[in-house]
């Protein structure tokens, strides 16, 4: 029985897709396996119990839940400590929070990655002074471009760092709306040495938003001091409504903690809620949502690759996050790839997502995200910004099976409209 209207000759070319897949899903196969067993250790050793469930209120003084999530956390990721709370309400909060905690007026930031994700240009205040920013705090930005294939200047890195002390180096794991390839850990752990030769004192900051789970490693664990992202990205498992995390030597996440509540109170207090279940399970299944998620990129690779267009990264490469670039080169295209992973998602299938405005950008987005959870990345999603050359930005997928359909539903409204050919 088929329940989904798709062109024979996309099906066909699916089923040659998933051959291509083989081996890549393999070897996420066993990423999955490596970081679900070391979650469940995790948990097994932090004796996680039903009474870590129990919602506390008002300032949420001794709560074991919360506490335990973050040893839990901490221990998952290979980090001293670490602060996981349903207050950070995006990656991007989570990640202010972490900079302001850390910095301090004179105090000087170096990006190693290039320019930043969009929506921390106005927290950096980097165009221009934005009311609260860290320029307002006079706080001091500096980035070293990244090399014209995409991947970090090592030499400049190295040259920027003998010329100055900078309180602080920042990296981006993560693409972003860039065409740049993602970090591997691996590479993370290059540019922290780097730092660490030079300058032993320059805190390394890395945004590991869409990256957790998605190697055996953590950016901690190859000599970054401190990391950051979203749980409504990986490492909320599709479960976590909302919150964040911050993750790496504990007294770096102390100063961090004091940023979120108050100063000398830190992380002893902040009421769970009720949230702390979603949280832990959420935290237990993320290793297999992240792996579930990497299929579907491959597959969307391998699929929208025998379509003709240039995707990035290739169907057999090393995957470092959960996102996958397509180059769609117009924006009518980029629509109809939107609308066709709307229509396949299992809430508001029904809309059409439409190019508009968006807090933090310089341009109009267009975002299809049908989720049970507002705004979640590791849930099947496309977004994009309208601008050459025209690249959607695929991500998650709670299961292969249904984030499949979603995949070939995009391809489907192309064609439909004229946009590919077969």
């Amino acid at each position: 029985m088929s329940f989904f209207k798709t062109d024979e000759r996309l099906e066909a070319l699916a089923e040659k897709a998933l051959e291509n897949c083989e081996k890549p899903f393999k070897e996420i196969d066993s990423i999955t396996e490596y970081n679900t067993k070391k979650v469940l250790s995790a948990f097994i050793n932090n004796s996680i119990s039903e009474s870590h469930f129990a919602a506390s209120t008002g300032y949420g003084y001794n709560d074991r839940g919360r506490d335990s999530l973050e040893e839990v956390f901490a221990q998952c990721v290979g980090a001293e400590s670490s602060l996981i709370r349903h207050n950070f309400v995006s990656g991007t909060h989570t990640l202010t929070v972490a900079l302001f905690g850390l910095l301090r007026p004179g105090d000087t930031m170096l990006c190693l990655t290039g320019r930043p994700y969009d929506t921390l240009i106005g927290v950096l205040g980097i165009d221009g002074e934005s009311d609260g920013s860290l320029k307002d705090f006079k706080i001091n930005y500096e980035q070293v471009d990244l090399k014209a294939d995409g991947t970090p200047d090592m030499l400049a890195i190295e040259q920027a760092l003998k010329q100055k002390n900078y309180k602080m180096a920042y990296i981006q794991r993560s693409k972003g709306y860039s065409l740049r390839p993602s970090l591997s850990v691996e590479k993370i752990g290059e540019m922290a040495a780097l730092v660490k030769k030079l300058s032993p004192k320059t805190i390394v900051l890395v945004d590991n938003c869409y990256g957790e789970f998605v190697e055996k490693t953590e950016p901690v664990e190859v000599g970054c001091d401190i990391m950051a992202g979203s749980l409504i990205k990986n490492a909320g498992g599709g479960i976590a409504s909302t919150g964040g995390y911050i993750a790496g030597k504990k007294e770096l996440v102390e100063k961090c903690s004091y940023r979120l509540t108050a100063p000398g109170v830190g992380a002893e207090v902040g009421a769970s809620l009720g949230h702390t279940r979603e949280l832990y399970m959420g935290l237990f299944s993320a290793p297999h949502v992240v792996g579930e998620a990497l299929k579907t990129a491959v597959f969307a690779a391998a699929l929208f690759k025998s379509l003709g267009y240039k995707v990035s990264p290739e169907v057999d490469a090393k995957r470092t996050d959960i996102i996958q670039t397509i180059e769609l080169g117009n924006p009518e295209s980029l629509i109809d790839f939107c609308r066709g992973i709307q229509s396949g998602s299992p809430i508001d299938s029904f809309a059409a997502p439409e190019p508009s405005e968006m807090p933090g950008y310089d341009c109009d987005i267009i975002m299809a995200a049908g989720a049970f959870t507002l705004g979640s990345s590791i849930e099947l999603s496309a977004d994009a910004p309208l601008r050459e050359p025209f690249a959607v930005f695929l991500q998650g997928g709670l299961n292969f099976h249904s984030a499949k359909v979603g995949v070939m539903l995009a391809a489907q409204k192309m064609l439909e409209n004229g946009r590919c050919n077969i």
